[in-house]
């Protein structure tokens, strides 16, 4: 008899990253694709579930649950994506279309809500019930985990972090407000405000990679780390967070990142301790992972999930 396993998908604007992973938490194959762009996403992922659940079986693994999870405002009732901008879909009916097309069970959800879930199980948060996750990417969202419970908000868009004001009558933002916190302290932020004082187009990990000897790199980064500071008092005197976990490409800066938002933090928190702030443990996987774990549970395995370690792939 097939000894049972998931499937976790991550689907991004330009990559999607794909796990099997085992029921006792052993990640047994792990890969990155780029992200198939189509009028009509569901043919491409339900082929893609099917490929994986083949690999699977040729490992002689059972899919029991596939868990797809992707950017966008979700509405976690139905598992529609009512609109998700990197990928160009609005209103696609993902769950119930992929699931009439599956031969397996297959569970929705947001991405970063996903890496939020597999940091509390796997990673920096492991059995914190009160979590405030952001991803800084491209973009910057967060999740926020309260009583060991993800929250959606009314309409499903909680924990867009990256369009909270940071900086009142500040930039213009491509979602037409000022001042968002993804301007300053984004992956394309960083690159953009560096690339306007400058006339030289960098990267963000290029930008850090400058720190030590170029002044426009290290003030455009202390821009950035400052408003996410900043970003984070208000979080934390709204939802007071027991632990936040950085995560996402830029996490990848390390103690860059780490010590000033930290020392941020902390000053901007006069009246009470600031609560810690650790880097992801889980690094790109963490969206992945955080669908594989859905996948588990949908399909009622609670007490397997409740063992899984973070196993490297075999």
């Amino acid at each position: 008899m097939s000894a049972p396993a998931v499937v976790g998908l991550d689907v991004g604007g330009t990559t999607t990253k794909a796990l099997v992973v085992a029921a006792d938490g052993t990640v047994v194959h792990q890969e990155n694709r780029a992200t198939a762009h189509a009028a009509d996403p569901v043919p491409g992922l339900a082929a893609e579930l099917d490929r994986l659940t083949a690999v699977a079986a040729a490992q002689g693994l059972a899919v029991v649950g596939a868990g797809v999870v992707t950017p966008g405002l979700i509405d976690e009732a139905t598992g529609t994506v009512r609109y998700a901008s990197n990928l160009g879909w609005r209103d696609v009916p993902l769950r119930a279309a992929l699931q009439d097309r599956s031969a397996v069970p297959v569970t929705t959800g947001h991405d970063v809500r996903a890496a939020g879930l597999a940091e509390q199980l796997l990673g920096a948060a492991r059995g914190v019930d009160d979590v405030l996750l952001v991803t800084i990417g491209t973009g910057i969202a967060a999740a926020l985990v309260g009583g060991g419970r993800a929250l959606t908000g009314g309409t499903g868009a909680a924990g867009e972090i990256g369009h909270a004001p940071v900086r009142p009558g500040g930039e213009v933002c491509p979602c037409g407000q000022r001042g968002c916190l993804e301007v300053y302290a984004s992956g394309a932020g960083v690159a953009r405000r560096y690339e306007t004082r400058t006339g030289r187009a960098r990267s963000a990990a290029g930008v850090v990679g400058g720190l030590d000897t170029d002044p426009v790199a290290r003030e455009v980064w202390a821009d950035a780390t400052s408003a996410l500071a900043d970003a984070l008092v208000t979080a934390t005197l709204l939802l007071d967070p027991s632990v936040v976990v950085l995560g996402g490409g830029l996490a990848a800066a390390a103690a860059d990142l780490l010590e000033p938002v930290q020392a941020g933090l902390s000053a901007g928190l006069t009246w009470r301790e600031p609560p810690p702030v650790a880097l992801t443990r889980l690094g790109s996987l963490a969206g992945c992972l955080g669908a594989a774990a859905m996948a588990m549970a949908s399909a009622g395995r609670d007490v397997e999930l409740a063992g899984w370690t973070a196993v490297p792939a075999r």
